[in-house]
């Protein structure tokens, strides 16, 4: 599985090799679940502005920034962007009914899957489109000891989201490895498109409820089912894409 999906990957971008120095994460799906309550909080504040928007959508939409969203449904319905006080009302609106989802989970076995790959000594960052201020601030709390300020990048330090490659190449610039050198994991199809685009190796991980397909449509260069599964795998992955070179 993993060994096809290596060899297809440098084929394509014409890479030597693949070696795992770097790990960037998506946040949102991956390291928390919590699109459902995020799912939540777009339908409840769309409709409170009068507009409609489905749970599907949401998880469609997954990885974009909040503004990028609003900007989205904007065009669709009034054929315009929406204006900065609009943007501003309406995702402070979602985020508060986001906190009042209550208590968001870790994703089960992020955590020894991130202590693993710290093990291996590879550099872990996160890459979301997100800027919910309580889900960033309990990375430290949820993952001790695993991230840093410096290996993130959010919603705050980018001009694109999510699906443009801004985000992936803003971690490849922090992280100072080769393209061929790091591997993400995602679960949105607009975050697998986004790391695709940067031409980086990317693991779709489907924890929400769309087709696996769609990952592999928009660029997953191999898809999983769980967080679990691909803890289990880690090691014959990591240890493979060094064979493979």
């Amino acid at each position: 599985m993993f060994s096809e999906a290596i060899n297809n990957f440098l084929l394509k971008n014409n890479y030597p090799e693949l070696r795992i120095k770097a790990v960037f994460f998506d946040m949102d799906g991956v390291l928390f679940d919590s699109m459902k309550h995020h799912a939540t909080a777009w339908v409840r504040a769309l409709h409170d502005v009068g507009l409609t928007f489905t749970r599907e959508e949401a998880f469609m939409n997954e990885g974009r920034t909040g503004h990028s969203t609003i900007n989205e449904i904007f065009n669709r319905v009034y054929g315009r962007d929406a204006t900065e006080d609009e943007k501003h009302k309406i995702y402070k609106l979602k985020s508060d009914y986001f906190d009042e989802c209550g208590p968001t989970e870790r994703m089960p076995y992020a955590l020894d899957l991130l202590q693993k790959i710290k093990d291996y000594g590879s550099k872990i960052f996160v890459v979301t489109g997100s800027g919910q201020p309580s889900l960033i601030d309990n990375l430290q709390h949820f993952f001790p000891d695993i991230f840093e300020k410096g290996k993130m990048v959010t919603a705050f330090d980018v001009k694109h989201g999510k699906p443009h490659p801004e985000p992936y190449l803003i971690a490849l610039d922090k992280s100072g490895v080769q393209p061929w050198e790091a591997v993400v994991v995602e679960n949105a199809p607009l975050g697998v498109a986004s790391a695709s685009a940067a031409r980086l190796f990317t693991i779709g991980v489907n924890t929400g409820p769309l087709e696996a397909k769609v990952l592999s449509e928009n660029g997953a260069d191999i898809v999983l089912d769980s967080m679990q599964e691909l803890f289990n795998r880690w090691d014959d992955f990591y240890h493979l894409a060094k064979a493979e070179n």
